[in-house]
């Protein structure tokens, strides 16, 4: 991420707060992420090589710039979901101001309409939207999350009173393994396990542990 860019995102962070200082009503709020929680998006794209991104919420698009420029190092795309016009409007400003217009499609509507269309597989999904909505938009997401993909929720801890009902179906999903990071306003990062691979894995620790034990090589029933 070069200068300019570093530039124009404290430019952003600092409108967001002065901007919900102001204003009371919370459809003219930016909300934005916090600037490490948008580091730790950055280096999650790049560290996972994630190709298809999609954000749920994009507000004026200081989080879908720090998506989409990790997205410009893997040769990948941001699929953004956001109602309020003037936000998009916001956002496709900010983006083109960041070169980043380019690798990023931003659909109007409402998320729960919008994300049954779009068709998948995404390696890394982030929502920061309506929080009610969450275990709605989690229903949704978690099939088009390929396996080995990233499921990375916001404000799990600052709003952590009401995510609880998401929060439980997270951790006691048994296709998730997840992990509450403290970071920015908390977030909650969960990846989606291919059950091949754990399989193949058990298979792999249990016939080692024969062998040291002289035990015989397990076989898989044939199918």
């Amino acid at each position: 991420m070069d200068d300019a860019l570093l530039e124009l995102l404290e430019k952003l962070a600092k409108f967001g707060e002065d901007n919900d200082t102001r204003e009371t009503e919370r459809p003219k709020r930016m909300l934005n992420i916090t600037r490490d929680t948008g580091r730790l998006l950055w280096i999650i794209v790049r560290a996972t090589v994630a190709t298809r991104i999609l954000e749920v919420g994009t507000s004026n698009a200081f989080s879908t710039i720090w998506l989409a420029d990790a997205a410009l190092s893997t040769r990948g795309r941001v699929t953004t979901l956001k109602l309020n016009p003037e936000k998009i409007a916001l956002a496709r400003a900010n983006l083109a101001a960041a070169g980043l217009d380019v690798v990023v499609e931003i659909i109007e509507g409402r998320a729960a309409e919008t994300l049954p269309t779009l068709p998948g597989p995404f390696d890394l999904v982030f929502l920061d939207a309506d929080r009610p909505s969450y275990p709605t938009y989690w229903e949704l997401v978690v099939p088009k999350l390929r396996p080995g993909g990233i499921l990375i929720a916001d404000n799990v801890i600052s709003h952590a009173h009401e995510l609880q009902d998401y929060l439980h179906r997270v951790k006691s999903h048994p296709q998730l393994f997840a992990v509450t990071v403290p970071i920015g306003n908390g977030e909650e990062i969960a990846l989606k396990l291919d059950d091949r691979l754990e399989t193949s894995a058990h298979n792999a620790l249990a016939n080692h542990a024969l062998q040291r034990t002289g035990g015989s090589r397990y076989s898989p029933p044939r199918r």
